[in-house]
């Protein structure tokens, strides 16, 4: 089930025009679906203004394992996130986070400082684990080096490694890396493992990407289903 938070005109090489929800109504799509058929995970991605986080905070309470995946800055460089909403993610949606999924440029804005290497990383889900979520994954995909992402969970580090995939068709990754750490957490397999089970899933969804239009074409969440199956996409 979907609640839709803003419109966007966009395509693969940028996004042009953003038309926001009302946040009332936004937190009815919520409620009206959570009532009727319930849910064993709840995942954020863009939330556009302080207003829609306010209310999209207080109708997924208690709904079930919660990841935040906080969409500021889309691929093509184009704000999704109003500047004076930052804090409004910080105070209001973090706390109630499972698992929350900044890029390296999302933990740079959450803790104000800059994050080109693993121990930055490791430095920075420190300081955002600190704003309350039980959980944060910074993802790598930015190193030069290597695609690592770190697992902290307020005691240990983990360290998800995969192959780096050379092509420009990544356009969703982070929806779908976020999306499928929740589909994990449904299926009531730990962070640990649904992070493990996310990385396996990103990784063929980018060596799958699709080469659509003149930008950044899609990473493809078929790929792995394909390959299972035994057809390669």
């Amino acid at each position: 089930m979907t609640a839709i938070t803003a419109l966007t005109a966009q395509n693969t090489t940028g996004v042009y025009a953003i038309v926001e929800i009302e946040p009332k109504f936004v937190a009815q799509q919520v409620e009206v679906c959570a009532s009727d058929i319930g849910c064993d995970a709840v995942k954020t991605g863009m939330l556009a203004n302080a207003a829609i986080i306010g209310a999209v905070a207080a109708a997924i309470r208690g709904l079930g394992p919660l990841v935040v995946d906080p969409v500021m800055i889309a691929k093509s460089g184009a704000r999704l996130l109003e500047p004076d909403a930052v804090e409004a993610l910080k105070t209001k949606l973090l706390p109630l986070a499972t698992v929350v999924t900044p890029n390296l440029h999302e933990a740079g804005a959450l803790t104000g400082r800059e994050i080109k290497t693993l121990a930055q990383m490791k430095e920075a889900a420190r300081a955002i684990r600190d704003l309350g979520p039980e959980n944060v994954v910074v993802k790598g995909g930015h190193l030069e080096s290597i695609a690592a992402d770190v697992l902290y969970d307020g005691r240990n580090f983990t360290e998800f490694r995969a192959e780096r995939v050379e092509t420009k068709n990544t356009h969703g990754t982070g929806c779908i890396f976020a999306s499928a750490i929740a589909t994990g957490l449904a299926q009531k397999k730990t962070v640990g493992e649904s992070v493990a089970a996310a990385k396996n899933f990103i990784t063929a969804a980018i060596r799958a990407g699709l080469a659509l239009g003149k930008g950044y074409g899609p990473a493809n969440p078929m790929a792995l289903l394909y390959q299972r199956s035994g057809l390669e996409p």
